[in-house]
Protein backbone atom coordinates (compact mmCIF):
# COMPACT_ATOMS: atom_id res chain seq x y z
CA UNK A 1 0.00 0.00 0.00
CA UNK A 2 1.26 3.46 -0.73
CA UNK A 3 0.68 6.50 1.41
CA UNK A 4 -2.47 8.30 0.25
CA UNK A 5 -2.30 11.30 2.54
CA UNK A 6 0.17 12.50 5.15
CA UNK A 7 -2.41 13.09 7.87
CA UNK A 8 -0.15 15.43 9.83
CA UNK A 9 0.47 17.70 6.84
CA UNK A 10 -3.15 17.56 5.69
CA UNK A 11 -4.69 18.29 9.08
CA UNK A 12 -2.32 18.88 11.98
CA UNK A 13 -5.28 19.51 14.29
CA UNK A 14 -6.46 15.92 13.87
CA UNK A 15 -2.96 14.68 14.68
CA UNK A 16 -2.83 16.92 17.75
CA UNK A 17 -6.20 15.57 18.91
CA UNK A 18 -4.88 12.02 18.65
CA UNK A 19 -1.72 13.03 20.49
CA UNK A 20 -3.88 14.49 23.28
CA UNK A 21 -5.57 11.10 23.65
CA UNK A 22 -2.16 9.44 23.69
CA UNK A 23 -0.96 11.87 26.38
CA UNK A 24 -4.08 11.19 28.46
CA UNK A 25 -3.42 7.44 28.40
CA UNK A 26 0.26 7.84 29.20
CA UNK A 27 -0.58 10.06 32.22
CA UNK A 28 -3.27 7.64 33.43
CA UNK A 29 -0.85 5.34 35.18
CA UNK A 30 -1.56 2.41 32.89
CA UNK A 31 1.41 0.05 32.81
CA UNK A 32 3.41 0.97 29.68
CA UNK A 33 4.21 -2.69 28.95
CA UNK A 34 0.51 -3.51 29.03
CA UNK A 35 -0.26 -0.52 26.82
CA UNK A 36 2.22 -1.74 24.19
CA UNK A 37 0.69 -5.23 24.30
CA UNK A 38 -2.73 -3.67 23.73
CA UNK A 39 -1.40 -1.52 20.88
CA UNK A 40 0.07 -4.48 19.04
CA UNK A 41 -2.88 -6.83 19.63
CA UNK A 42 -5.48 -4.28 18.53
CA UNK A 43 -3.36 -3.38 15.50
CA UNK A 44 -3.15 -7.08 14.58
CA UNK A 45 -6.94 -7.39 14.74
CA UNK A 46 -7.41 -4.26 12.62
CA UNK A 47 -4.63 -5.15 10.18
CA UNK A 48 -2.68 -1.91 10.63
CA UNK A 49 0.78 -2.84 9.39
CA UNK A 50 2.26 0.55 10.31
CA UNK A 51 1.19 0.23 13.96
CA UNK A 52 2.11 -3.47 14.23
CA UNK A 53 5.60 -2.61 12.98
CA UNK A 54 6.01 0.51 15.13
CA UNK A 55 4.71 -0.89 18.39
CA UNK A 56 6.32 -4.29 17.94
CA UNK A 57 9.67 -2.57 17.54
CA UNK A 58 8.89 -0.36 20.55
CA UNK A 59 8.21 -3.48 22.62
CA UNK A 60 11.55 -5.01 21.66
CA UNK A 61 13.43 -1.74 22.16
CA UNK A 62 11.97 -1.50 25.68
CA UNK A 63 13.22 -4.98 26.59
CA UNK A 64 10.18 -7.11 25.84
CA UNK A 65 10.94 -10.68 24.78
CA UNK A 66 10.60 -11.74 21.18
CA UNK A 67 8.42 -14.64 22.32
CA UNK A 68 5.84 -12.35 23.90
CA UNK A 69 5.71 -10.32 20.70
CA UNK A 70 5.55 -13.24 18.30
CA UNK A 71 2.98 -15.20 20.30
CA UNK A 72 0.65 -12.29 20.98
CA UNK A 73 -1.89 -13.55 18.42
CA UNK A 74 -2.09 -16.78 20.45
CA UNK A 75 -2.07 -15.21 23.91
CA UNK A 76 -4.82 -17.54 25.16
CA UNK A 77 -2.76 -20.67 24.44
CA UNK A 78 0.52 -19.70 26.10
CA UNK A 79 1.65 -18.98 29.64
CA UNK A 80 3.78 -15.94 28.71
CA UNK A 81 1.12 -13.44 29.81
CA UNK A 82 -0.16 -12.81 33.32
CA UNK A 83 -3.83 -13.21 34.19
CA UNK A 84 -4.03 -9.42 34.43
CA UNK A 85 -2.57 -9.02 30.92
CA UNK A 86 -4.90 -11.70 29.57
CA UNK A 87 -7.91 -9.91 31.06
CA UNK A 88 -6.83 -6.64 29.41
CA UNK A 89 -6.19 -8.36 26.06
CA UNK A 90 -9.63 -10.00 26.20
CA UNK A 91 -11.18 -6.59 26.83
CA UNK A 92 -9.14 -5.08 23.99
CA UNK A 93 -10.43 -7.69 21.57
CA UNK A 94 -14.06 -7.19 22.60
CA UNK A 95 -13.88 -3.39 22.51
CA UNK A 96 -12.14 -3.47 19.11
CA UNK A 97 -14.88 -5.77 17.78
CA UNK A 98 -17.63 -4.09 19.83
CA UNK A 99 -20.31 -4.58 17.14
CA UNK A 100 -20.04 -8.37 17.33
CA UNK A 101 -20.93 -9.04 20.95
CA UNK A 102 -20.28 -5.90 22.95
CA UNK A 103 -18.38 -6.50 26.17
CA UNK A 104 -19.96 -9.53 27.83
CA UNK A 105 -20.44 -9.52 31.60
CA UNK A 106 -17.89 -12.30 32.10
CA UNK A 107 -15.23 -10.21 30.35
CA UNK A 108 -16.11 -7.15 32.44
CA UNK A 109 -15.96 -9.25 35.62
CA UNK A 110 -12.62 -10.77 34.63
CA UNK A 111 -11.13 -7.33 33.97
CA UNK A 112 -12.57 -5.87 37.19
CA UNK A 113 -10.88 -8.66 39.17
CA UNK A 114 -7.57 -7.01 38.23
CA UNK A 115 -8.46 -3.34 37.62
CA UNK A 116 -10.48 -0.83 39.63
CA UNK A 117 -13.13 1.43 38.05
CA UNK A 118 -10.67 4.16 37.06
CA UNK A 119 -8.24 1.64 35.60
CA UNK A 120 -11.08 0.03 33.65
CA UNK A 121 -11.83 3.37 32.02
CA UNK A 122 -8.09 3.91 31.44
CA UNK A 123 -8.03 0.60 29.57
CA UNK A 124 -11.03 1.61 27.45
CA UNK A 125 -9.32 4.90 26.59
CA UNK A 126 -6.10 3.07 25.67
CA UNK A 127 -8.04 0.67 23.44
CA UNK A 128 -9.97 3.54 21.86
CA UNK A 129 -6.77 5.46 21.21
CA UNK A 130 -5.00 2.67 19.32
CA UNK A 131 -8.19 1.90 17.42
CA UNK A 132 -8.27 5.56 16.37
CA UNK A 133 -4.63 5.46 15.26
CA UNK A 134 -5.29 2.24 13.33
CA UNK A 135 -8.24 3.73 11.49
CA UNK A 136 -6.26 6.85 10.66
CA UNK A 137 -3.30 4.80 9.47
CA UNK A 138 -5.28 2.35 7.36
CA UNK A 139 -7.55 4.99 5.80
CA UNK A 140 -4.56 7.15 4.78
CA UNK A 141 -2.52 4.23 3.44
CA UNK A 142 0.21 4.14 6.06
CA UNK A 143 2.59 1.18 6.01
CA UNK A 144 5.99 0.50 7.57
CA UNK A 145 8.54 2.99 6.30
CA UNK A 146 5.98 5.15 4.49
CA UNK A 147 7.46 8.38 5.88
CA UNK A 148 11.06 7.45 5.08
CA UNK A 149 12.28 9.17 1.95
Amino acid sequence: MSLRINHYQANSGAYEAMMALEAFVKKSGLDPVLYELIKVRVSQINGCSFCIDKHGKDMLKNGESIDRLLLLTAWREVSLYSDKEKAALELAEHVTNIGEAGVPDHVYDQVRAHFDEKEYIDLIMAINTINGWNRLGIATGMSPGCFVR
